[in-house]
């Protein structure tokens, strides 16, 4: 007697996958010999690819050649800003640096002609150690900050938060730094005599003699305007005590040097305030700088340069062929009454649907892995040549965003096979799937509607989908406008493919249900 927990005998289970190879194929052969569809595929690569590259092909900016198309780098190959004024000597070896710093002050351009005072929240002003004065090179810092307590930041990306308050003639802040070997430790007081650790840095590798010393920069000052949210040129002041030294510090006066050559692509001087330093008769500083420390973010929309997603913009034109010929891979054949001959020849439904479904997503997958492939590298050379600043990613990103587009463009198609099957109508059941993935994507990335709203059509519609093209990380320590329309998605890469993937496993589902339950 036979269970339905008796193993089904090996010759069974070959010939249900020989049942399946040869419905496969049989679904391929029919989708190959469509000269429509293999034409409506192959147009759109093509419109995916031109879409993509004409949406980056602005004019080069002025005064900017080639030469000037990349971002310093960091430790990690990220993109940073290096960019604030530095009063520094030379360390060899082990040492600690300790000073108070008796103010932080700032001034912004309001973009009418007028200075505001007030030190942004995220200008800086502390004690640094760095490799070299070489943009992107390492560094720790230890610092007083606007609006965000002492900080221990270090190599751009890391940030770790110490006591909080700001930092006032009336209530001044001792900053200590500690290089031993590579690891560097900052320490943070209000009196100079009972210290707190606000954290710790390891720099494997970092040269023996290094740049110490104080620092000060800021980053663009954040303003609400008539035509919306804006950033205007600012500066930050730090006033310090005198410096104490210990261990191997170069005899040689203190030097101001601007890292970068000017305030950086995150800020710069106002009209009225340059950076620089002045040396007060007791030995202590006053220091003037502008710009950041911490990795770039933002895009085109805020105007500074292109990441790897911006030439994949074409994508949406793309799926809206992709998403009718899934459509009509299924909806045709009830139109023309073939699925009967299909059923005949193959009674499982859903082995039938499940070919289907194999075919549209490997073909649309297939279009989608080539057009990222050739539009990112394609992409990157055209704006470099122009002038634009490209972000650089690693080769695993690249990879994901590329393989990430083609399981884009097969949930699409498979999303698009099943709503297809369900209502069996091709106009209705193509509408309805680019309305669910193409229009909120338009909608939410345009600007039109406010942020919390797009960000929500981008967690909860089958749009998510396109989070998986994401570069731009988002570092809370890093002032910028983080929204959809300057290509932030409010969900991770893989999370909302996810949601994507979840809608069209659903769309199938119901689809094989209703194929079982009813005659086609």
């Amino acid at each position: 007697m036979t269970t339905a927990l008796t193993p089904r005998p090996p010759a069974t289970r070959r010939a249900e996958r020989s049942g399946f190879l040869r419905t496969l194929h049989a679904e391929w052969t029919k989708f190959r010999t469509v000269r429509g569809w293999v034409l409506a595929m192959t147009g759109a690569l093509l419109v995916t690819i031109v879409v993509g590259l004409l949406g980056t092909a602005a004019p080069a900016p002025a005064g900017r050649g080639a030469d000037s198309a990349s971002y310093p780098k960091g430790p990690g190959g990220e993109a940073v800003n290096d960019s604030f004024y530095f009063v520094h000597r030379t360390l060899t070896g082990d040492g600690a640096l300790t000073v108070a710093l008796r103010s932080l002050t700032g001034v912004a351009d309001t973009g009418t002609g007028k200075i505001a005072p007030g030190a942004q929240p995220w200008a800086k002003a502390g004690i640094i150690v760095k490799e070299s004065l070489t943009q992107g090179s390492p560094y720790a810092a230890v610092m007083a900050t606007g609006g965000h307590g002492v900080r221990m930041q270090y190599d751009y990306t890391h940030d770790t938060a110490g006591p909080s308050g700001k930092v006032t003639q009336k209530a001044p802040r001792w900053l200590r730094l500690v290089r031993s070997g590579d690891s560097l430790t900052g320490y943070s007081s209000t009196d100079g005599s009972h210290w707190t650790k606000v954290g710790q840095a390891k720099l494997p590798g970092l040269a023996r003699t290094v740049q110490a010393g104080l620092f000060a920069t800021s980053p663009q000052a954040k303003q609400d305007t008539a035509a919306g949210t804006g950033f205007s040129p600012a500066a930050a002041t730090g006033t310090f005590g005198r410096p104490a030294l210990t261990g191997g510090w170069s005899q040689s006066a203190w030097s101001g040097t601007q890292v970068g050559g000017d305030a950086g692509t995150s800020g710069s001087y106002t009209n009225t305030t340059k950076g620089g330093f002045t040396q007060a008769d007791a030995g202590g500083f006053t220091v003037t700088g502008a710009g950041d420390i911490a990795p770039v973010v933002g895009g085109p929309a805020m105007g500074v340069g292109f990441s790897a997603e911006n030439f994949l913009v074409g994508t949406f034109a793309g799926l809206i062929v992709v998403i009718a010929v899934g459509t009509v891979f299924i909806t045709g054949e009830y139109r023309r009454g073939l699925l009967r001959i299909t059923m005949a020849a193959t009674p499982l439904r859903g082995r039938v649907l499940g070919a289907k479904a194999l075919v549209a997503g490997g073909v649309a997958g297939t279009i989608g892995l080539a057009a990222a492939a050739i539009t990112i590298p394609i992409g990157q050379r055209s704006a470099r040549g122009r002038g634009f600043h490209v972000f650089p990613v690693t080769p695993a990103t690249e990879a994901r965003v590329m393989i990430g587009t083609g399981l884009l463009c097969a949930a699409a198609a498979v999303l698009a096979l099943g709503v297809g099957a369900l209502l069996r109508r091709s106009g209705t059941a193509v509408a309805l799937v680019i309305a669910s993935i193409v229009l909120p994507f338009l909608l939410a990335t345009s600007g039109v509607l406010p942020p919390g709203v797009s960000e929500w059509l981008l967690r909860l519609t089958p749009a998510a989908g396109f989070a998986i093209q994401q570069t731009l990380p988002q570092y809370a320590q890093v002032l910028s406008v983080y929204e959809p329309s300057t290509g932030y998605y409010p969900l991770a890469p893989w999370a909302g493919l996810a949601v994507l993937c979840g809608y069209a496993a659903l769309a199938f589902g119901l689809a094989v249900v209703r194929l079982r339950g009813r005659d086609v």
